[in-house]
């Protein structure tokens, strides 16, 4: 009877190890309910996390000038935290990080057959929508607005007519450029209802977001809260999938987060994509060797934004990660990635691993 109640006691003390592999209720996939707040969450202690780091990545948010931060694994919160006086109902613009809901949104307008990403551009806004030769126009089509690689001028981020003329033919040039906003026209002719009613609702309510497209000084806006952005990674987690429903296509999400040229591997369809084998960065044709973020893992896909907005997704870990905010280094605001990011992950490995 001794002998027995050592081992059962040991059997406790052995199932109680932090460091063990995640319980099933930890694995299995969660999707928040559409409306309410509820959203369950998981322990760093039931994912073996160090917990003596996540003071120091707290800190290191805080200081770099962060609303907000957030990381799901596998749907569930384990790490929800906000800064400056920001609140979890409050919200934040997405800056260029909201270009993935264009993606989406033209995505889900394709499996409806309502567009062909591969068709002219002008079959939806007529000829005559760029300054362009018409030849050239002619060439453009949503496939390579979705790349970057419309070989419109980029000498100004501002999209009036004027400013759209030829640089190269279409398909030859990579070149980070916020004439991919053309791309919301597209959706609303070919709708029919105009691009903020029909992404409301085929891909905000489908997934439960708040959240409003507001007109910036260049280009329309997204602005949500820290939630709704999470949302959103967790629908890129599952490629498109919310609960029993496939939001977008599958076979188009995958297309989205794959190299989508080859000119920049580490850019799909307004996605940024890790582990690739070389990059390009916004307002450069500069080529640089490596991956886009050395500390993070090579599968991660990124939504990036000025001002260091995020939506990291990383499928090998279940995980998406969010931060919302002002600038981490106010005297470079970037467009895209910075060395923010590099630091971020640093300190997000920290804990996690």
């Amino acid at each position: 009877m001794r002998l027995f109640l050592i081992l059962c006691t040991c059997i406790s003390l052995f199932s109680c190890n932090p460091t063990e592999e995640p319980g099933p209720e930890v694995q299995e996939v969660y999707f928040p309910p559409l409306t309410g707040s509820d959203w369950e969450k998981v322990a760093p202690s039931q994912l073996g996390w160090d917990e003596s780091q996540i003071p120091a990545l707290i800190d290191f948010l805080r200081t770099r000038n962060s609303k907000s931060f957030m990381i799901l694994v596998n749907g569930r919160i384990a790490m929800e935290e906000y800064f400056d006086g920001h609140k979890a109902t409050d919200t934040w613009q997405w800056n260029s990080a909201g270009k993935t809901l264009t993606t989406a949104t033209v995505g889900i307008a394709q499996q409806e057959k309502l567009l062909d990403i591969n068709t002219r551009v002008s079959q939806y806004l007529g000829a005559g929508w760029t300054s362009m030769p018409l030849a050239k126009e002619s060439l453009i089509t949503p496939k390579h607005l979705l790349s970057m690689t419309s070989g419109i001028n980029d000498e100004s981020e501002l999209i009036i007519k004027p400013n759209l003329t030829y640089l190269a033919d279409a398909g030859t040039r990579w070149s980070y450029h916020n004439v991919f906003q053309r791309l919301m026209d597209v959706v609303g002719e070919a709708s029919g209802q105009g691009f903020e009613p029909y992404f409301n609702s085929k891909l905000k309510a489908k997934i439960g977001m708040d959240g409003f497209w507001r007109e910036g000084l260049i280009f329309t806006i997204y602005h949500s809260t820290t939630r709704s952005m999470a949302r959103f990674g967790l629908l890129a987690l599952h490629q498109g999938k919310w609960g029993t429903e496939q939001i977008v296509n599958e076979a188009f999400f995958n297309q989205s987060t794959s190299t989508s040229q080859n000119l920049n591997s580490a850019y799909g369809y307004l996605w940024w994509l890790n582990g690739k084998g070389q990059f390009m960065l916004p307002t450069s044709q500069n080529v640089f060797p490596g991956m886009l973020i050395p500390n993070a893992p090579a599968d991660m896909y990124a939504a990036m934004g000025a001002e260091d907005q995020r939506i990291y997704v990383i499928p090998s870990k279940k995980m998406v990660i969010i931060r919302m905010g002002r600038a981490s280094d106010p005297a470079n605001p970037n467009f895209a990635l910075s060395g923010f990011d590099q630091s971020l992950w640093e300190k997000i490995n920290a804990v996690i691993k």
